[in-house]
């Protein structure tokens, strides 16, 4: 039988130090005691772990960085955040000035003006009989219980009795629009300082939807435009005065909530600069973040990398000042949010509806005196038009 020979421990001297010759962080065990704060949990914890921790902790030092550098930073909104209360948490960065624009699916704002008129929403279930629900005038996002007669029916009406006090002389964008409603939701609701949409009035924070016909407020706008009083709502200038915002800032930065329609339409301002106007001023956005589960190779939007829009000349940089966290954004919007309002000083808000036709205006000029646009003008007129 052979003998086998004892473990004999190597030398310290012997053993492989790569982090001394990679120079880079060792990963030690978490200690949780030097946490206390949300924001030093994300410094001393997830920051000095690995995955979609660190991930999470790289997007936070990278939304201080915009803040801090006076970055415009625009917010985009898509899945269901308002109804879970996410509302909450947008207006508590609006009034500190870390979001100067916003672009929402038209269903985060139509759930956004339950609350302020104290209509209820509720924690439910996800194991449920919709069937149930249904014969009891129930609707269900998930875990949340919505009731048809006491909350989607009475914002109905608050939408109609609304609108019937906006100014709808000529098309409006839908930032106009949101800006408008939001001041009537100020005049109105018992609890304004519970709607992102009166908060984003109050600071002159414009809010567009990407897709204004795909949601319970253009299904009451209907009712209006059916009986020849129709609210004209112009989604083409949301597309100029998105890039006329993008082309006016110093630097640009974007947190994405989700993915979707938002998304994209935030990240199509720069082509709309470089492609279509042939304007070079920008290059793509400066700082990207994005919290969503959508990974890339569905081929979605939602899952689309910075580095792919840096393809598209979305992005300034296919590596630098990106970070994607793949992590529900109910986990991790709140989190990002807590970090930089803990850490960073409040900002003077931008109030960019308040100088919207100056941003215009420049966009136009730019444009005019644009010789490479106006030479392809030209030849399309000639061509084509």
């Amino acid at each position: 039988m052979t003998q086998t020979q004892p473990d004999i421990p190597l030398p310290m001297a012997d053993l492989p130090r790569k982090a001394e010759k990679m120079d880079l962080p060792m990963i030690d065990p978490l200690d949780l005691d030097r946490a206390h704060t949300v924001a030093d949990m994300i410094d001393e914890v997830y920051a000095r772990s690995g995955y979609n921790a660190r991930r999470l902790a790289e997007a936070a030092k990278l939304y201080r960085r915009m803040i801090e550098e006076g970055a415009t930073i625009c917010m985009t909104l898509a899945g269901a955040m308002t109804p879970i209360g996410m509302s909450g948490i947008v207006t508590a960065l609006i009034k500190a000035g870390f979001i100067d624009c916003i672009i929402s699916t038209g269903a985060n704002l139509y759930h956004d003006l339950h609350r302020p008129f104290l209509r209820p929403m509720m924690q439910g279930h996800f194991m449920v009989d919709d069937n149930d629900l249904a014969e009891k005038g129930v609707a269900r996002i998930y875990d949340v219980f919505i009731e048809d007669e006491d909350t989607l029916l009475a914002t109905d009406r608050i939408i109609l009795q609304t609108v019937r006090r906006i100014e709808h002389d000529r098309p409006m964008s839908t930032a106009e629009f949101h800006y408008q409603l939001g001041r009537q939701v100020q005049k109105s609701a018992p609890k304004p300082e519970w709607s992102l949409l009166a908060t984003a009035a109050g600071f002159e924070v414009p809010v567009y939807t990407s897709s204004p016909g795909d949601s319970s407020i253009a299904m009451n706008l209907a009712v209006p435009h059916l009986y020849d009083q129709p609210i004209q709502l112009d989604p083409l200038k949301d597309v100029v005065e998105t890039a006329a915002i993008v082309r006016a800032a110093d630097t640009n930065g974007v947190v994405i909530v989700g993915g979707g329609s938002p998304k994209n339409f935030y990240m199509q301002t720069q082509p709309t600069l470089h492609q279509i106007f042939m304007d070079e001023s920008r290059g793509g956005h400066d700082y990207f973040i994005q919290l969503g589960v959508d990974t890339p190779q569905w081929g979605g939007l939602s899952g689309a990398t910075p580095s792919e829009a840096r393809s598209w000349g979305k992005v300034k940089d296919a590596h630098i000042n990106n970070v994607v966290v793949y992590s529900c954004a109910s986990l991790t919007l709140p989190l990002l949010a807590q970090y930089v309002l803990t850490r960073c000083a409040p900002r003077s808000q931008k109030r960019l509806m308040g100088k919207m036709d100056d941003l215009m205006a420049d966009f136009h000029k730019a444009a005019e005196h644009n010789e490479k646009f106006q030479a392809s003008l030209r030849l399309a007129r000639k061509h084509y038009l």
